[in-house]
């Protein structure tokens, strides 16, 4: 058995994700795409793929001891010192193989960046940077697995650099840049939480893939992984031809790129479609024309054709469609279609108007349009307080949330997110302050330390350094970064929640929580309690998609068990601070308050408030949004979160802003 350590998995090996492995040869052929972004399940070679892909990439020259890797022949791609050697005379150049440069998910802002060297600065008064990640990665390409899982700060100088091709560092007032020029590839599950918006449309191509579902298909990839483990190499030759094929095609497609043309007619196309996909900005735009005309070069052709461009249209706009959060994506493809066919027909009259003038005229005038709207309505049912039939309720009117105004005390925490200022002990945080160290650090604010030690430099012996410094002169920097909230929704679904179409109003409550969890970052759980007992539905999660998901295909129906549920939210509450210590935990409670099952047998209601008593003991922040209507009221809810020490609101202010703003105040940290 051979070692499979240098061997890697042929790219032609892989079966199936024709999609995927289109996008990346695009990529490779033509990385001013701009990158690709995977999205897919676990176990569906997203990895495999990309490693693959730099052994059908040609070796590259590169300037000899630079560390960036210039390329000789572009000044363009060159750093400061390879500018300099090349103005002074041909420097000397060597041949290295492309390779893949990881990034981790927990890299920290410097590593990505790199940095420079203050202390070189301080003893010899010159800029030395230390390479980062993109510094590695220039010419060669950036892999991202689990990019979905990246700060937003890091995602955002990650594509900030693949768009210009330099990256910039400044530290302490000292700047230095370098050539990036990398291809991008970045992978994520879904299931896990998606990236912003803003994010999602740097990526020049996204394809979705999934798990091959046909037997025979799935058996060779059985076969093929287990050839290639036994012997790597051997397995690697058996698809040698097919490698040296397609690299082929890739270094022709190279070559042909430069030479290929694109009409104004296809322009024009490739902008009414962005227009009828209600795509915004420019940038599809501009990705859509590099990416046909990639795959025109690709094909062996010079002259872009509509096939070209509805292949491409599919890859650049799919990830760039505009929807709501939790708006199902659509399959776009007849309006694809639609915009195709009157783009022929539009043809078709500018031919007949050059043949016929007046008949185009008339045409005109025939081909108004008329739409007919259709009215529909539903039936809601009334429901049966406890009745121990179900009924599954739609989802009521979302609510437009305002901005967060207010801020709790801040403490040190970890994480990553979009709502709650946090201090931090790592890196990756924004730099507010400095202060004295009480013990040993790495994070030195220097521009304080330099002001610390400036009035003392008179009477400091230098020793040929610029500026002396004492241990008293050190300051480390005090950062704050912003995490996501772990919020728990305990949702009554008993059958009392039926009546007036009470648990259609709460539906369309939590769903707006949810789309600001869902712009926030904040992982989201939901249990429910109906019957004899409550059921945790979705473990907290960043993807709330799954939790809208849920939610709206939760019945309603049964008796009360309210301290099951929150027993139950107690349970998951404390399971995920063991889990993670820094997560800021927020319960949402969501129920008339009329418990009548009871755990231990005894009152249902003392039960109840006695769990809830704990909550407030452990300082878990809570809102109890009651749902009691009607002209005659109990307050149990009242009572509940009294114990709980929440935030308390009624139903009937569900419509108006003050819930929204109670909770977000609520849920800070």
């Amino acid at each position: 058995m051979k070692s499979n350590s240098k061997t890697t998995y042929p790219f032609t090996a892989i079966v199936g994700q024709d999609r995927m492995k289109k996008t990346l040869i695009l990529n490779a052929i033509n990385p001013k795409i701009g990158g690709v972004l995977i999205r897919g399940e676990k176990g569906t070679a997203k990895s495999t793929a990309v490693r693959a892909l730099a052994n059908l990439l040609p070796r590259i020259e590169v300037v000899d001891g630079c560390m960036f890797c210039c390329n000789p022949h572009d000044k363009n791609e060159m750093c400061e010192e390879c500018i300099k050697k090349t103005n002074n005379g041909e420097p000397e150049t060597s041949h290295r193989n492309m390779r893949v440069v990881d990034l981790p998910v927990s890299a920290t802002e410097d590593r990505v960046v790199g940095t420079l060297d203050i202390e070189h600065a301080i003893k010899k008064g010159e800029k030395r940077f230390e390479a980062g990640v993109l510094a590695k990665a220039h010419r060669s390409i950036l892999y991202v697995d689990e990019i979905n899982l990246l700060d937003d700060h890091i995602v955002d100088v990650l594509l900030d650099s693949a768009a210009m091709g330099v990256n910039t560092v400044e530290r302490e007032g000292v700047s230095y840049s370098h050539p990036a020029s990398f291809i991008l590839i970045g992978t994520m599950n879904p299931e896990e939480g998606e990236l912003r918006p803003q994010l999602l449309d740097r990526f020049g191509l996204c394809v979705d893939i999934e798990g091959i579902h046909e037997a025979s298909a799935r058996v060779d990839v059985i076969k093929r992984r287990v050839a290639y483990e036994s012997d790597p190499e051997g397995f690697a030759c058996q698809w040698k031809g097919s490698e040296a094929d397609l690299r082929s095609s890739i270094m022709n497609a190279k070559e042909l790129l430069p030479d290929v043309r694109i009409s104004d007619d296809m322009l024009e196309l490739i902008a009414q479609i962005c227009i009828d996909m209600n795509v915004d900005g420019h940038r599809a735009d501009i990705t859509m024309m590099k990416t046909a005309s990639t795959i025109s070069a690709l094909n062996g052709r010079i002259a872009v054709s509509e096939e070209d461009i509805r292949e491409a249209a599919e890859l650049v706009l799919s990830h760039r469609m505009r929807r709501k959060p939790f708006e199902e994506q659509s399959d776009n493809r007849d309006k694809l279609d639609e915009t195709f066919e009157k783009h022929k027909e539009k043809q078709q009259e500018n031919k007949e108007h050059k043949d016929n003038p007046q008949e185009d005229e008339e045409q005109t005038e025939r081909s108004e349009h008329n739409g007919q709207n259709d009215d529909g309505s539903s039936d809601d049912g009334g429901g049966i307080p406890d009745s121990p039939s179900e009924t599954t309720f739609e989802t009521g009117e979302t609510f437009q949330l305002k901005p967060m105004s207010a801020e709790h005390e801040l403490k040190n925490r970890d994480g990553s997110g979009r709502r709650s200022k946090t201090r931090t002990n790592s890196k990756s945080g924004r730099y507010v302050k400095s202060a004295i160290p009480h013990e040993k650090t790495t994070d030195i604010a220097f521009d304080a330390t330099f002001r610390a030690a400036a009035p003392n430099q008179l009477g400091r012996e230098k020793d040929g350094k610029a500026i002396a410094l004492h241990q008293s002169d050190i300051r480390e920097k005090v950062r704050e970064k912003k995490i996501g909230n772990t919020i728990l929704f305990v949702v009554d679904a008993s059958g009392s929640m039926g009546a007036q179409e009470r648990m259609r109003s709460t539906k369309g409550a939590v769903l707006s929580l949810l789309i600001d969890a869902y712009q926030k970052r904040d992982r989201v759980g939901l249990v429910a309690f109906k019957g004899q007992n409550a059921e945790l539905l979705l473990p907290p999660t960043s993807s709330v998609e799954l939790a809208n998901k849920y939610l709206k295909d939760l019945p309603t129906g049964g008796k009360t068990p309210l301290p099951h549920g929150l027993s139950k939210g107690y349970e998951i509450i404390q399971s995920e601070i063991k889990r993670e210590p820094d997560t800021c935990p927020f319960i949402i409670l969501i129920s008339d308050g009329k418990a009548n099952v009871s755990m231990q047998g005894g009152s249902a209601m003392e039960e109840t408030k006695r769990i809830a008593s704990q909550f407030k003991m452990d300082g878990i922040q809570s809102t109890v949004i009651d749902t009691e209507t009607g002209a005659i009221k109990f307050g149990f809810a009242r009572q509940i979160s009294d114990a709980l020490g929440a935030k308390y609101l009624k139903l009937e202010e569900l419509k108006s802003d003050s819930i929204v703003d109670a909770v977000k105040y609520s849920i800070v940290g």
